[in-house]
């Protein structure tokens, strides 16, 4: 255990809450390498939380975790890609009231450090930038390139318009994020700085970057943090050669790390963890906890990483965090208390009560509808002579389609061999007539497709977008869809009927009500719809969904999509939050690619998959 010797000065920040100073007027400044917020010594215990990926109803009971672990302040990203879904039109509302989420955390006396990109990175699609830049095949993301930021520009006016007030529990504000790992623009970070600073900024600028990326992420005015989660010797101290005499701040001490589909569920070691952080107090930097708690990529908004191979997140966002994906403790928490405990010196808020969970038991999906059934009543198909890609079909007031399912649907005569030439992106399941023949990606860039008789066929590609690269520096090639030609026995293929399976709330919603729906036979392979009801008697709690015996495909329920599941893992089980459950009836619709289940289970614990220990 910690002894108050370990800390050379005791840190009583009870005065120092976001309402006790409302009105503020000098803010958190830097001087002789510590922090003075007010004129008055302090440091920041941070934890990361992202509104987008936790339920509304949520926020207050993870913040006033927070503050009985001993943290003073939240961190958040701001996803670009759901507040501009499309061009010009912004969306404020609901669980992406961003203005609310920090009026909410200045009620709990929680300061916060804005990170608004306007790229996050985040393990989310494109790092939060929207799809449909994309559409422009000279984009440069993360550039000075004028198509680039005259979108920055128009975003960042109605951000900081919505979010922003001088005096508020912002005290600080992120410029971009980790751009020393990407570089590829020496004007741009002066760009992004000037451009929060025209918009009536006035809070201290941060930079955050790894260890690698440290010195080239830099802009003059703002104060360089680091990120990590082994404190390798000298780390911190590599900070005074890219600034002299500031106060030392981890931005993100990684907790946990993220899961890919196809892979372990990875966790990190609770008191490594807790040693480390411990390690980091001891030298008089200030950290925030990367993440604090996770939550969920719902819908289709996970990202993937591209090094060797392309590999997609899962949906859940767990992160093996100090709190659960349902915002449940863990001993990373406890211990974590006990440790801050130590270092503020006083009697810390109790930790709320946990919601306890429930078990469902078993639901039938008893109807079902193929996607060959939906496409006539439901969908328009756009014609073209050539293959498009989802950003860049003419779709939304002309956005394009940002996420889900694309069907590319021409005729052929006769079989023979069919090539992607690598222009399948992500994944694509291939039909003759409703006849699937097998699968197109990265790793499988050609099929033997069977001669039939006499006649035309149909050649049908489904392609899902699995989820934009979110890191690295192939941003600019995050198109999706069929991104070229197709060839049959060396000859592209053309005049191409093009479905667009977004799965967005309306089409749903009429999906429901499409006539077509019947009993599910003993057999059958997708792809297509399945729906079942959950009756619940008392008020909903949360829940988790196991979908055993089903392959890969999407859940909704009453209209949210949770997200997709796999049945190659690590994740088993989908997270189903209370506040989407109503009392009654609950309508469950799974959109399943090949081989249904009849039922799935509402179960009360989560299994995300074998584990491993982060290296």
């Amino acid at each position: 255990l910690l002894t108050h010797l370990l800390f050379s000065s005791r840190f009583n920040w009870s005065e120092l809450t976001p309402l006790g100073l409302w009105g503020r007027t000098h803010g958190l400044q830097t001087e002789n390498s510590e922090f003075l917020l007010e004129g008055m010594p302090f440091r920041i215990l941070g934890g990361s939380m992202h509104y987008f990926r936790v339920p509304r109803e949520y926020w207050e009971d993870r913040m006033l975790k927070m503050r009985a672990c001993g943290l003073n302040t939240l961190t958040t990203y701001v996803p670009w890609n759901l507040h501009e879904k499309e061009r010009g039109k912004f969306d404020f509302s609901k669980n992406l009231d961003l203005r609310a989420f920090l009026s909410l955390a200045a009620k709990n006396g929680l300061w916060v450090i804005l990170r608004p990109g306007p790229y996050i990175c985040s393990e989310w699609d494109l790092g939060g930038l929207p799809s449909w830049l994309l559409q422009d095949p000279e984009m440069q993301l993360r550039t000075t390139y004028k198509g680039f930021t005259e979108a920055v520009d128009a975003y960042f006016d109605r951000l900081m318009r919505v979010v922003y007030k001088k005096g508020g529990p912002i005290i600080a504000v992120q410029v971009e994020n980790e751009y020393g790992s990407y570089a590829k623009d020496p004007n741009y970070m002066n760009y992004v700085k000037m451009a929060l600073l025209n918009r009536g900024i006035v809070e201290l600028l941060m930079t955050s970057d790894n260890k690698n990326g440290l010195s080239f992420g830099l802009v003059e005015g703002a104060l360089a943090t680091v990120n990590f989660q082994k404190l390798e010797p000298g780390l911190l101290k590599y900070l005074d050669t890219v600034q002299k005499d500031q106060p030392k701040m981890v931005m993100e001490y990684w907790t946990g790390w993220f899961d890919n589909w196809g892979g372990p569920h990875y966790v990190f070691d609770a008191d490594e963890m807790v040693n480390t952080v411990e390690s980091i107090l001891k030298t008089g930097a200030s950290i925030n906890l990367y993440m604090f708690h996770g939550g969920t990529n719902f819908g289709f908004m996970n990202g993937a990483l591209e090094a060797d191979e392309y590999k997609s997140d899962v949906t859940s966002y767990d992160y093996d965090a100090v709190l659960t994906e349902a915002g449940d403790y863990t001993s990373k928490f406890f211990k974590l208390r006990q440790l801050f405990s130590m270092v503020i010196g006083q009697p810390l808020p109790l930790p709320p009560m946990i919601e306890s969970k429930a078990s469902y038991g078993a639901i039938l999906l008893h109807q079902y509808i193929s996607l060959w059934d939906v496409l006539p009543a439901l969908l328009q198909p756009i014609k073209s002579e050539f293959p498009v890609n989802m950003e860049n079909l003419h779709l939304n007031d002309s956005i394009g389609q940002p996420y889900g399912y694309v069907l590319y649907e021409t005729v052929i005569f006769g079989g023979g061999h069919l090539h992607s030439r690598d222009h399948v992106r992500d994944r694509a399941q291939v039909f003759v007539n409703t006849m699937y023949v097998g699968e197109l990606d990265y790793n499988s860039v050609e099929l033997s497709i069977p001669e039939g008789q006499q006649g035309f066929r149909q050649l049908r590609l489904l392609v899902e977008n699995r989820g934009r690269v979110n890191y690295g520096l192939a941003l600019n090639e995050q198109r999706k869809g069929l991104i070229g030609d197709i060839f049959l026995n060396k000859t592209p293929l053309r005049n191409f009927k093009i479905y667009s399976l977004e799965m967005k709330p309306a089409f749903m919603k009429s999906l429901q009500h499409v006539s077509g729906w019947s009993s599910v036979p003993d057999y059958f392979v997708g792809p297509a719809f399945f729906r079942g009801r959950l009756w619940i008697e008392q008020q909903p709690q949360d829940t988790f969904l196991k979908l055993q015996g089903w392959e890969k495909g999407v859940v909704f329920v009453n209209g949210q999509n949770l997200g997709r599941y796999w049945k190659i893992g690590p994740q088993e089980t989908l997270y189903l939050p209370g506040p989407w459950l109503r009392r009654g009836g609950n309508e469950i619709v799974i959109f399943e690619e090949r081989t249904a289940g009849r039922i799935i289970q509402s179960v009360d614990i989560p299994y995300l998959g074998r584990t491993q220990y982060v290296d």
